[in-house]
Protein backbone atom coordinates (compact mmCIF):
# COMPACT_ATOMS: atom_id res chain seq x y z
CA UNK A 1 0.00 0.00 0.00
CA UNK A 2 1.34 3.26 -1.18
CA UNK A 3 1.05 6.73 0.77
CA UNK A 4 0.17 9.24 -2.43
CA UNK A 5 -0.09 13.02 -1.88
CA UNK A 6 -2.37 14.67 -4.89
CA UNK A 7 -2.54 18.75 -5.21
CA UNK A 8 -5.25 19.97 -7.73
CA UNK A 9 -4.89 23.60 -9.11
CA UNK A 10 -7.48 26.04 -9.27
CA UNK A 11 -8.21 24.80 -13.18
CA UNK A 12 -8.69 21.20 -12.07
CA UNK A 13 -11.67 22.10 -9.45
CA UNK A 14 -13.13 25.17 -11.43
CA UNK A 15 -16.57 24.32 -11.23
CA UNK A 16 -18.98 21.55 -10.12
CA UNK A 17 -17.95 19.29 -12.84
CA UNK A 18 -14.35 19.48 -12.41
CA UNK A 19 -14.73 18.74 -8.69
CA UNK A 20 -16.95 15.77 -9.51
CA UNK A 21 -13.91 14.81 -12.06
CA UNK A 22 -11.35 14.95 -9.54
CA UNK A 23 -13.08 13.20 -6.86
CA UNK A 24 -13.97 10.22 -9.41
CA UNK A 25 -9.46 10.31 -9.53
CA UNK A 26 -9.19 10.49 -5.89
CA UNK A 27 -11.33 7.88 -4.65
CA UNK A 28 -9.63 5.68 -7.86
CA UNK A 29 -6.79 6.38 -6.66
CA UNK A 30 -7.77 4.87 -3.20
CA UNK A 31 -9.90 2.07 -4.45
CA UNK A 32 -6.51 0.94 -6.01
CA UNK A 33 -5.01 0.14 -2.54
CA UNK A 34 -3.70 3.28 -1.55
CA UNK A 35 -3.97 5.29 1.30
CA UNK A 36 -4.59 9.19 0.03
CA UNK A 37 -4.40 12.90 1.20
CA UNK A 38 -5.15 15.43 -1.00
CA UNK A 39 -4.39 19.76 -1.44
CA UNK A 40 -6.82 21.58 -3.14
CA UNK A 41 -6.70 25.03 -4.65
CA UNK A 42 -9.24 27.59 -4.80
CA UNK A 43 -11.62 27.28 -7.62
CA UNK A 44 -10.55 29.02 -11.20
CA UNK A 45 -10.14 32.86 -10.41
CA UNK A 46 -11.62 32.96 -6.89
CA UNK A 47 -8.17 34.40 -4.93
CA UNK A 48 -7.99 36.52 -7.97
CA UNK A 49 -11.84 37.96 -7.69
CA UNK A 50 -10.83 38.21 -3.85
CA UNK A 51 -8.30 40.57 -4.40
CA UNK A 52 -10.47 42.29 -6.80
CA UNK A 53 -12.90 42.70 -3.98
CA UNK A 54 -10.84 43.79 -1.12
CA UNK A 55 -9.20 46.73 -3.27
CA UNK A 56 -13.19 47.94 -4.03
CA UNK A 57 -13.68 48.30 -0.06
CA UNK A 58 -10.14 49.94 0.37
CA UNK A 59 -6.94 51.18 -0.98
CA UNK A 60 -5.01 49.80 1.89
CA UNK A 61 -5.72 46.64 3.11
CA UNK A 62 -4.42 45.28 5.92
CA UNK A 63 -1.71 42.00 5.53
CA UNK A 64 -3.51 40.11 8.62
CA UNK A 65 -7.22 40.57 7.46
CA UNK A 66 -5.68 39.54 3.51
CA UNK A 67 -4.76 36.66 4.66
CA UNK A 68 -7.78 35.89 6.53
CA UNK A 69 -10.03 37.31 3.39
CA UNK A 70 -7.57 35.03 0.97
CA UNK A 71 -7.67 31.79 2.56
CA UNK A 72 -11.96 31.44 2.33
CA UNK A 73 -11.28 29.91 -1.12
CA UNK A 74 -9.47 27.27 -0.41
CA UNK A 75 -11.76 26.20 2.04
CA UNK A 76 -14.61 26.65 -0.14
CA UNK A 77 -13.09 24.26 -2.57
CA UNK A 78 -12.02 21.63 0.30
CA UNK A 79 -15.42 21.10 1.40
CA UNK A 80 -16.86 20.68 -1.74
CA UNK A 81 -14.31 18.31 -2.68
CA UNK A 82 -14.60 16.39 0.74
CA UNK A 83 -18.53 16.50 -0.32
CA UNK A 84 -17.95 15.10 -3.47
CA UNK A 85 -15.32 12.35 -2.56
CA UNK A 86 -18.37 11.33 0.08
CA UNK A 87 -20.56 11.10 -2.12
CA UNK A 88 -18.81 8.61 -4.33
CA UNK A 89 -18.66 5.82 -1.31
CA UNK A 90 -15.52 6.76 0.35
CA UNK A 91 -15.78 9.02 3.65
CA UNK A 92 -13.52 12.28 3.18
CA UNK A 93 -13.39 14.68 5.91
CA UNK A 94 -11.69 18.59 5.04
CA UNK A 95 -9.24 20.74 6.99
CA UNK A 96 -8.00 24.08 7.09
CA UNK A 97 -4.17 24.43 7.31
CA UNK A 98 -4.44 25.38 11.20
CA UNK A 99 -5.90 22.31 11.69
CA UNK A 100 -3.82 19.80 9.27
CA UNK A 101 -1.21 21.26 11.42
CA UNK A 102 0.79 23.52 8.93
CA UNK A 103 3.18 25.93 11.04
CA UNK A 104 4.25 29.22 9.47
CA UNK A 105 6.16 32.12 10.64
CA UNK A 106 4.46 35.63 10.76
CA UNK A 107 5.01 37.13 7.30
CA UNK A 108 1.65 37.97 6.39
CA UNK A 109 1.01 37.32 2.39
CA UNK A 110 4.05 35.07 2.09
CA UNK A 111 4.62 33.38 4.85
CA UNK A 112 7.29 30.29 5.18
CA UNK A 113 6.85 26.41 6.37
CA UNK A 114 8.40 26.12 10.12
CA UNK A 115 6.61 23.08 10.98
CA UNK A 116 4.36 20.55 9.56
CA UNK A 117 2.28 18.37 12.84
CA UNK A 118 0.35 16.10 10.74
CA UNK A 119 -1.40 14.20 13.35
CA UNK A 120 -5.00 14.59 12.51
CA UNK A 121 -4.20 13.84 9.07
CA UNK A 122 -2.03 10.97 10.23
CA UNK A 123 -5.57 9.60 11.89
CA UNK A 124 -7.64 10.36 9.32
CA UNK A 125 -6.09 8.08 7.07
CA UNK A 126 -5.04 5.69 9.58
CA UNK A 127 -8.49 5.23 9.64
CA UNK A 128 -8.89 4.18 5.86
CA UNK A 129 -10.30 7.99 5.23
CA UNK A 130 -9.63 10.47 2.83
CA UNK A 131 -7.80 13.85 4.37
CA UNK A 132 -8.65 16.96 1.96
CA UNK A 133 -6.59 19.85 3.01
CA UNK A 134 -6.86 23.61 2.24
CA UNK A 135 -3.61 24.65 0.34
CA UNK A 136 -1.66 27.62 0.23
CA UNK A 137 -2.71 28.39 4.48
CA UNK A 138 -0.97 27.56 7.80
CA UNK A 139 -0.91 29.25 10.89
CA UNK A 140 1.61 31.10 13.09
CA UNK A 141 2.72 31.65 16.90
CA UNK A 142 -0.24 34.20 17.22
CA UNK A 143 -2.89 31.38 16.16
CA UNK A 144 -3.41 33.57 13.11
CA UNK A 145 -3.90 32.45 9.89
CA UNK A 146 -1.21 32.88 6.91
CA UNK A 147 -0.63 32.44 3.13
CA UNK A 148 2.18 30.88 1.81
CA UNK A 149 1.82 33.66 -1.55
CA UNK A 150 1.16 32.32 -4.79
CA UNK A 151 1.65 28.88 -5.65
CA UNK A 152 1.33 27.76 -2.29
CA UNK A 153 -0.81 24.96 -2.27
CA UNK A 154 2.22 23.42 -4.47
CA UNK A 155 4.14 23.86 -1.37
CA UNK A 156 1.74 22.80 1.28
CA UNK A 157 1.38 19.55 -1.22
CA UNK A 158 4.99 19.00 -0.67
CA UNK A 159 5.38 19.31 2.86
CA UNK A 160 2.39 17.53 3.91
CA UNK A 161 4.57 14.62 1.70
CA UNK A 162 7.74 15.23 3.51
CA UNK A 163 6.29 14.83 6.39
CA UNK A 164 3.78 11.79 5.87
CA UNK A 165 7.18 10.40 4.24
CA UNK A 166 4.86 9.80 1.16
CA UNK A 167 5.58 7.42 -1.74
CA UNK A 168 5.50 10.51 -4.40
CA UNK A 169 3.63 13.84 -4.53
CA UNK A 170 1.17 14.48 -7.52
CA UNK A 171 1.13 17.70 -8.72
CA UNK A 172 -2.38 18.22 -11.05
CA UNK A 173 -3.17 21.08 -13.96
CA UNK A 174 -4.53 21.41 -16.98
CA UNK A 175 -1.61 20.26 -18.73
CA UNK A 176 -0.28 16.79 -19.48
CA UNK A 177 3.36 17.45 -17.42
CA UNK A 178 6.07 19.43 -17.88
CA UNK A 179 6.77 20.62 -21.45
CA UNK A 180 10.02 21.30 -23.90
CA UNK A 181 8.77 25.00 -23.63
CA UNK A 182 5.21 26.80 -23.08
CA UNK A 183 2.83 24.73 -25.13
CA UNK A 184 0.98 27.76 -24.91
CA UNK A 185 3.91 29.89 -26.98
CA UNK A 186 5.41 27.00 -28.47
CA UNK A 187 2.40 24.20 -29.93
CA UNK A 188 5.16 22.08 -31.20
CA UNK A 189 6.28 21.65 -27.45
CA UNK A 190 6.86 18.24 -26.23
CA UNK A 191 5.84 16.06 -22.92
CA UNK A 192 9.07 15.41 -20.99
CA UNK A 193 9.00 12.28 -19.12
CA UNK A 194 11.62 13.25 -16.44
CA UNK A 195 13.76 15.99 -15.00
CA UNK A 196 15.96 16.35 -11.74
CA UNK A 197 15.03 18.92 -9.22
CA UNK A 198 18.07 21.15 -10.26
CA UNK A 199 16.22 21.20 -14.03
CA UNK A 200 13.12 21.92 -11.87
CA UNK A 201 14.59 24.71 -10.34
CA UNK A 202 16.12 26.60 -13.10
CA UNK A 203 13.21 25.94 -15.11
CA UNK A 204 10.83 27.06 -12.36
CA UNK A 205 13.16 30.35 -11.38
CA UNK A 206 12.77 31.78 -14.86
CA UNK A 207 9.38 31.53 -15.88
CA UNK A 208 8.01 28.05 -16.24
CA UNK A 209 4.75 27.93 -14.42
CA UNK A 210 3.62 24.53 -13.83
CA UNK A 211 5.52 24.55 -10.74
CA UNK A 212 6.04 26.89 -7.78
CA UNK A 213 9.88 27.48 -7.28
CA UNK A 214 9.34 26.90 -2.88
CA UNK A 215 7.63 23.61 -3.89
CA UNK A 216 10.61 22.20 -6.32
CA UNK A 217 12.89 23.58 -3.41
CA UNK A 218 10.87 21.55 -0.88
CA UNK A 219 11.04 18.23 -2.36
CA UNK A 220 14.54 18.61 -3.49
CA UNK A 221 15.84 19.47 0.56
CA UNK A 222 13.57 15.92 1.47
CA UNK A 223 13.64 13.91 -1.74
CA UNK A 224 9.99 13.86 -2.38
CA UNK A 225 9.09 12.59 -5.77
CA UNK A 226 7.22 15.24 -7.59
CA UNK A 227 4.72 14.09 -10.16
CA UNK A 228 3.38 16.26 -12.90
CA UNK A 229 0.30 14.72 -13.92
CA UNK A 230 -2.96 16.78 -15.72
CA UNK A 231 -6.23 16.21 -13.93
CA UNK A 232 -7.94 15.97 -17.23
CA UNK A 233 -6.42 13.25 -18.83
CA UNK A 234 -4.49 9.70 -17.70
CA UNK A 235 -1.73 10.79 -19.54
CA UNK A 236 1.62 9.61 -17.37
CA UNK A 237 2.90 13.13 -16.76
CA UNK A 238 6.02 13.68 -15.73
CA UNK A 239 8.50 12.99 -12.52
CA UNK A 240 10.94 15.43 -11.01
CA UNK A 241 13.28 13.01 -8.64
CA UNK A 242 16.92 13.25 -7.75
CA UNK A 243 19.67 13.10 -11.07
CA UNK A 244 20.56 9.11 -9.96
CA UNK A 245 16.71 8.03 -10.08
CA UNK A 246 15.85 10.09 -13.61
CA UNK A 247 16.54 7.37 -15.99
CA UNK A 248 14.22 4.99 -14.02
CA UNK A 249 11.49 7.05 -15.68
CA UNK A 250 12.90 8.46 -19.07
CA UNK A 251 15.01 5.23 -20.63
CA UNK A 252 17.62 7.31 -20.25
CA UNK A 253 21.43 6.58 -18.37
CA UNK A 254 22.52 10.08 -20.08
CA UNK A 255 20.71 13.29 -19.62
CA UNK A 256 19.73 15.06 -22.75
CA UNK A 257 21.86 18.05 -23.62
CA UNK A 258 18.81 20.50 -23.44
CA UNK A 259 15.67 19.50 -21.12
CA UNK A 260 13.49 22.50 -22.10
CA UNK A 261 13.36 26.52 -23.01
CA UNK A 262 11.62 28.78 -20.13
CA UNK A 263 10.70 32.28 -21.01
CA UNK A 264 9.49 35.45 -18.01
CA UNK A 265 8.04 38.05 -19.37
CA UNK A 266 7.01 39.36 -16.12
CA UNK A 267 10.85 41.39 -15.69
CA UNK A 268 12.15 44.89 -16.19
CA UNK A 269 15.23 46.18 -16.06
CA UNK A 270 17.08 48.90 -14.66
CA UNK A 271 19.80 50.84 -15.27
CA UNK A 272 22.37 52.98 -13.35
CA UNK A 273 24.62 55.40 -14.72
CA UNK A 274 27.38 57.57 -13.23
CA UNK A 275 27.75 54.88 -10.70
CA UNK A 276 31.43 55.70 -9.03
CA UNK A 277 34.00 53.44 -10.10
CA UNK A 278 35.63 52.16 -7.46
CA UNK A 279 35.10 49.44 -4.22
CA UNK A 280 31.72 49.26 -2.17
CA UNK A 281 29.61 51.51 -4.62
CA UNK A 282 28.03 47.93 -6.52
CA UNK A 283 27.87 46.24 -2.29
CA UNK A 284 25.89 49.94 -1.20
CA UNK A 285 23.58 49.81 -4.61
CA UNK A 286 22.43 46.11 -4.24
CA UNK A 287 22.04 46.22 -0.17
CA UNK A 288 19.59 49.23 -1.19
CA UNK A 289 17.78 47.42 -3.65
CA UNK A 290 17.65 44.41 -1.22
CA UNK A 291 16.57 46.60 1.62
CA UNK A 292 13.64 47.18 -0.30
CA UNK A 293 13.22 43.89 -0.59
CA UNK A 294 13.63 43.41 -4.33
CA UNK A 295 14.91 40.23 -5.69
CA UNK A 296 17.22 40.16 -8.76
CA UNK A 297 17.90 38.09 -11.63
CA UNK A 298 20.60 39.44 -14.05
CA UNK A 299 23.31 42.12 -13.53
CA UNK A 300 25.91 43.28 -15.86
CA UNK A 301 28.10 46.44 -15.26
CA UNK A 302 30.45 48.00 -17.41
CA UNK A 303 33.03 51.04 -17.88
CA UNK A 304 32.11 53.39 -20.49
CA UNK A 305 34.98 54.63 -22.55
CA UNK A 306 33.95 58.15 -22.86
CA UNK A 307 33.46 58.41 -18.83
CA UNK A 308 36.68 57.04 -16.93
CA UNK A 309 36.01 56.78 -12.96
CA UNK A 310 32.39 55.74 -13.35
CA UNK A 311 30.06 52.62 -14.37
CA UNK A 312 26.74 51.65 -15.57
CA UNK A 313 25.28 48.67 -14.00
CA UNK A 314 22.09 46.88 -15.53
CA UNK A 315 19.86 44.59 -13.69
CA UNK A 316 16.82 42.82 -14.10
CA UNK A 317 14.26 42.45 -11.36
CA UNK A 318 10.15 41.31 -11.21
CA UNK A 319 7.94 44.07 -12.27
CA UNK A 320 5.64 44.06 -9.19
CA UNK A 321 9.42 45.38 -7.45
CA UNK A 322 10.41 47.93 -9.65
CA UNK A 323 8.43 51.06 -7.89
CA UNK A 324 9.89 50.04 -4.42
CA UNK A 325 13.16 50.10 -5.58
CA UNK A 326 13.51 53.17 -7.85
CA UNK A 327 11.73 55.00 -4.83
CA UNK A 328 14.57 53.47 -2.34
CA UNK A 329 17.64 54.23 -4.75
CA UNK A 330 16.38 58.10 -5.36
CA UNK A 331 15.71 58.23 -1.76
CA UNK A 332 19.32 57.34 -1.25
CA UNK A 333 21.20 58.73 -4.45
CA UNK A 334 23.32 61.15 -2.67
CA UNK A 335 24.70 58.63 -0.79
CA UNK A 336 24.92 55.66 -3.92
CA UNK A 337 27.03 58.72 -5.96
CA UNK A 338 25.19 57.63 -9.28
CA UNK A 339 23.85 59.78 -12.01
CA UNK A 340 20.26 58.56 -13.13
CA UNK A 341 18.18 55.84 -13.35
CA UNK A 342 16.90 53.93 -16.83
CA UNK A 343 13.55 52.12 -16.54
CA UNK A 344 12.78 49.65 -19.25
CA UNK A 345 9.45 47.62 -18.60
CA UNK A 346 9.41 45.98 -21.87
CA UNK A 347 11.96 42.95 -21.53
CA UNK A 348 11.63 39.37 -21.42
CA UNK A 349 13.90 36.40 -20.47
CA UNK A 350 14.47 33.67 -22.58
CA UNK A 351 16.61 30.73 -20.75
CA UNK A 352 17.76 27.09 -22.25
CA UNK A 353 18.40 24.42 -19.36
CA UNK A 354 19.67 20.68 -18.99
CA UNK A 355 22.40 19.25 -16.88
CA UNK A 356 23.87 17.81 -20.44
CA UNK A 357 25.00 20.96 -21.16
CA UNK A 358 27.95 20.01 -18.56
CA UNK A 359 29.52 17.88 -21.29
CA UNK A 360 28.49 18.89 -24.63
CA UNK A 361 30.59 22.12 -26.23
CA UNK A 362 28.55 24.29 -28.65
CA UNK A 363 25.47 24.88 -26.70
CA UNK A 364 26.12 28.48 -26.30
CA UNK A 365 26.67 28.62 -30.27
CA UNK A 366 24.03 27.25 -31.04
CA UNK A 367 21.24 29.45 -28.83
CA UNK A 368 23.30 32.53 -29.82
CA UNK A 369 23.14 31.36 -33.77
CA UNK A 370 19.70 30.47 -33.78
CA UNK A 371 18.61 34.19 -32.66
CA UNK A 372 20.57 35.86 -34.88
CA UNK A 373 19.14 34.04 -38.04
CA UNK A 374 15.79 35.13 -36.74
CA UNK A 375 17.17 38.82 -36.27
CA UNK A 376 16.42 38.92 -32.27
CA UNK A 377 19.52 41.05 -30.21
CA UNK A 378 20.54 39.99 -27.54
CA UNK A 379 20.52 42.77 -24.31
CA UNK A 380 22.15 40.99 -21.26
CA UNK A 381 23.36 37.16 -20.72
CA UNK A 382 23.39 35.52 -17.36
CA UNK A 383 25.02 31.55 -17.33
CA UNK A 384 24.79 28.83 -14.84
CA UNK A 385 26.24 25.33 -15.41
CA UNK A 386 23.13 23.97 -16.41
CA UNK A 387 21.27 27.30 -17.74
CA UNK A 388 22.04 30.35 -20.53
CA UNK A 389 19.52 33.34 -20.11
CA UNK A 390 19.19 35.89 -22.08
CA UNK A 391 17.20 39.44 -22.22
CA UNK A 392 15.33 40.57 -24.82
CA UNK A 393 12.86 43.11 -26.38
CA UNK A 394 9.67 41.97 -24.78
CA UNK A 395 7.92 41.54 -28.30
CA UNK A 396 10.52 39.02 -29.14
CA UNK A 397 10.54 36.49 -26.92
CA UNK A 398 7.63 34.45 -28.61
CA UNK A 399 9.45 34.07 -32.00
CA UNK A 400 12.35 33.44 -29.90
CA UNK A 401 11.24 30.20 -27.97
CA UNK A 402 9.94 28.81 -30.84
CA UNK A 403 13.21 29.54 -33.28
CA UNK A 404 15.60 28.19 -30.70
CA UNK A 405 12.99 25.38 -29.68
CA UNK A 406 13.27 24.38 -33.37
CA UNK A 407 17.27 24.50 -33.20
CA UNK A 408 17.67 22.24 -30.23
CA UNK A 409 15.36 19.55 -32.67
CA UNK A 410 12.79 19.52 -29.18
CA UNK A 411 9.65 19.78 -31.70
CA UNK A 412 6.87 17.41 -31.44
CA UNK A 413 5.12 15.69 -34.42
CA UNK A 414 1.75 16.46 -32.52
CA UNK A 415 0.53 19.97 -30.99
CA UNK A 416 0.66 19.58 -27.04
CA UNK A 417 -2.83 19.77 -25.85
CA UNK A 418 -3.45 22.64 -22.88
CA UNK A 419 -7.12 21.75 -21.39
CA UNK A 420 -7.91 24.33 -19.14
CA UNK A 421 -6.13 27.08 -20.47
CA UNK A 422 -4.05 28.38 -17.30
CA UNK A 423 -1.44 25.96 -16.64
CA UNK A 424 -2.18 25.18 -12.81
Amino acid sequence: MSLIVQKFGGSSVADAEGIHRVAKRIVDTHKAGNNVVVVVSAMGDTTDELIDLAASVTDQPTAREMDILLTAGERISMALLAMAVTDLGVPAHAFTGRQAGLHTDAAYGAASIVGVVPERIARTIQDGEIAIIAGFQGINRENDVTTLGRGGSDTTAVAFAAALRADVCEIYSDVDGVFTADPRVAPAARQIPALTYEETLEMAAHGTKILHLRAVEYARRYDVPLHVRSSFSTKEGTWIVNESARSRWDGNNEAPVISGISHDTSQAKITITGVPDKPGAAARIFQTVADAGSSIDMIVQNVPVNMPGSATISFTLPIADVKRTITALDINKAELGYDKLIQDDGVGILSLIGTGMRSHPGVTAKFFAALAEAGINIDMISTSEIRISAVLDADDVAEAVRVVHSAFDLDAEEEAIVYGGTGR
